[in-house]
């Protein structure tokens, strides 16, 4: 007995030592404090001196970091043990990240409108998708997605669907729409409008200026950020033209560029592996410098764009909300846009991430895996970098005589007044090369069993409405082309006979409809009745597409955490 607790004392007198020892080989600052920054100011500190070599940016870890988890890690209700070599092995218990820091702006389901009294829907285009991605995540690791996380209209447009390529440039997208039964509800109808982008061949992209601003903060270390954040930029770069150049700036507790405008893959991979993080968020400090190298290097007739990489942990310098998204509107307004690239968990601040790429006329992602990262940057870099119209909204106009009622299925953060539409001061979203928009909306024809009870005193359809009784709706869309200030119009109507002939909506339409009800579904939507996960995955159908088979198991996994 005496040599067992002999023994306990020594091994743990060992384990002391060997922690000290690792804590005093730990690097004290990360590459905050590269060449030319002070870590110690809030202000942008920069060195008159040029960039040196980028191994002299930091010193090197003491040991490589950890390995990173899976990011498909089972949830601890499904693992089991295993035989291996005779003996039994059980998977580690991933514990998933408290969302409790997580910030989120969330809206309300959309309300219905009564098409007598409201028939006009106005609303921004958006072609972000890290809604989806962030979803993914959560279901990833056997948790149900905070409400707040979850946006349907990015969900939808995650996916591709089958919409023809625009005849012409002048009218850069192409506008599809159909009309279907709705699945959960036999008495309404679902509106479907689409928009394709034209496609940029590689030899026609124009050059791209790219700065991409890296927070290496301390919040970064974790596996799934900075050194995701890497693996994700140098897929960038090794898509980059000879015309392209890049730059990088890092922020900390200070900013500083760490390399100056390079076409050399080489420069720029090594530039991104000697990156480390530690120290505070001066993210306001960071985008004032990253405007500053995009200025000058700026490109006449080309891309000039920021990409920004952070967990949106902003905590030093300009935190203000407001006053961040000014300088990033003034910074819009001369030639260079913002994209948003989320990473992580438990502190991730979704909220600063969506509203900065929306102000700054870019896109908003979020990247949870390395997968994820070559998707949206290396097989969609295209429409990820290269605007093809910008300032797209698009107004519906609903037939009184035709449609009783409609709400539109998600968009909640995307609306618009009415007179906004023809206001060409007021922003909206930008479609880049091969981009798509899906918008649905769920109808009620007119006649028919609505959410809302007819009214006592409501008096009948204009005679305007009733002689066009062809129609059911008119589409609307306003775009302007690069570099233009005055924006076009296209106008569609949406026949009646779509309505009359609606049946149950198949391939691609439904599944469209089937991630719309997902996200409805996870958001608490109660419009969708009784209608159940299992439903969702049927009506999905099976899919040879890879995001589109992970699409059905991600919906099981979540009815799986939500029993009906």
């Amino acid at each position: 007995m005496r040599g067992f607790k002999a023994a306990v004392a020594l091994s743990t007198a060992v384990a002391l030592l060997a922690g000290c020892a690792a804590k005093q080989a730990a690097p004290e600052k990360a590459v905050g404090a590269a060449q030319g920054v002070n870590e110690t100011a809030n202000d942008v500190v920069v060195t008159a001196q040029r960039a040196g070599p980028v191994a002299n940016l930091q010193t090197p870890p003491a040991s490589p970091p950890p390995p990173p988890p899976p990011m498909y890690a089972p949830a601890p209700a499904i693992a089991r043990a295993e035989a291996v070599r005779g003996k039994a092995f059980v998977p580690p218990v991933v514990v998933p990240s408290d969302p409790g820091n997580e910030r989120y702006d969330g809206k309300e389901v959309s309300p219905v409108h009564l098409t007598r009294a409201e028939p006009v829907s106005t609303f921004s285009i958006d072609v972000d998708t890290g809604a989806y991605a962030n979803v993914r995540r959560f279901l990833s690791q056997g948790q149900m997605p905070p409400k707040d996380a979850v946006r349907t209209e990015e969900l939808i447009n995650y996916f591709r669907y089958d919409y023809p390529l625009p005849e012409k440039r002048e009218a850069p997208f192409s506008v599809t729409t159909d009309v279907a039964v709705t699945p959960w509800n036999p008495d309404t109808r679902l509106l479907r409008v689409g928009l394709r982008g034209y496609d940029l061949p590689r030899a026609s992209r124009p050059p791209a200026n790219l700065v991409f601003l890296v927070d290496v903060s301390g919040s970064m270390s974790d596996p799934d950020k900075l050194p995701l954040v890497k693996s994700a930029l140098a897929g960038l770069a090794d898509e980059l033209g000879e015309k392209d150049r890049v730059s990088i700036v890092v922020y900390a507790g200070a900013a500083g560029m760490v390399l100056e405008p390079t076409n050399d893959k080489a420069k720029i991979r090594a530039a991104l592996d000697r990156l480390n993080a530690g120290g505070s968020t001066a993210g306001g400090a960071g985008l004032q410098l990253a405007y500053q190298v995009a200025r000058g290097s700026f490109i006449d007739g080309g891309v000039n764009r920021i990409l920004l990489a952070t967990d949106g942990d902003f905590n030093v310098g300009v935190s203000d909300t407001k006053a961040l998204l000014q300088m990033v509107e003034r910074e819009r307004d001369s030639g260079i846009t913002l994209t948003t690239l989320g990473f992580g968990q438990g502190n991730y601040n979704e909220a600063m991430m969506e509203q900065v790429a929306d102000h700054g006329n870019g896109n908003y992602a979020y990247i949870d895996s390395a997968l994820e990262a070559r998707k949206v940057l290396a097989e969609q870099m295209a429409s990820t970098l290269f605007t093809i119209a910008s300032d797209v909204k698009i107004q519906v106009e609903f037939n009184p005589a035709v449609v009783s009622q409609y709400r539109l299925i998600g968009y909640e953060n995307r609306a618009l007044r009415e007179e906004d539409f023809d206001n060409d001061k007021v922003d909206a979203g930008e479609i880049g090369a091969s981009h798509q928009v899906t918008a649905i909306y769920e109808v009620v024809p007119a006649g028919g069993k609505g959410w809302i009870a007819p009214r006592k005193y409501e008096d009948a359809p204009a005679v305007a409405a009733t002689t066009k009784a062809g129609e059911m709706a008119t589409v609307k869309l306003r775009y302007k082309l690069p570099r233009e200030t005055a924006s076009r119009l296209i106008e569609r109507p949406v026949p009646t006979r779509l309505l009359a002939g609606a049946a149950a909506p198949s391939g691609d339409m439904a599944f469209a409809v089937a991630v719309a009800a997902f996200g409805q579904k996870l958001r608490g939507d109660t419009m969708l009745g009784a209608w159940s996960w299992p439903d969702i995955v049927r009506l999905a159908g099976p899919q040879r597409d890879y995001w589109r088979q992970e699409f059905g198991k991600l919906v099981s996994v979540a009815g799986s955490l939500q029993k009906e």
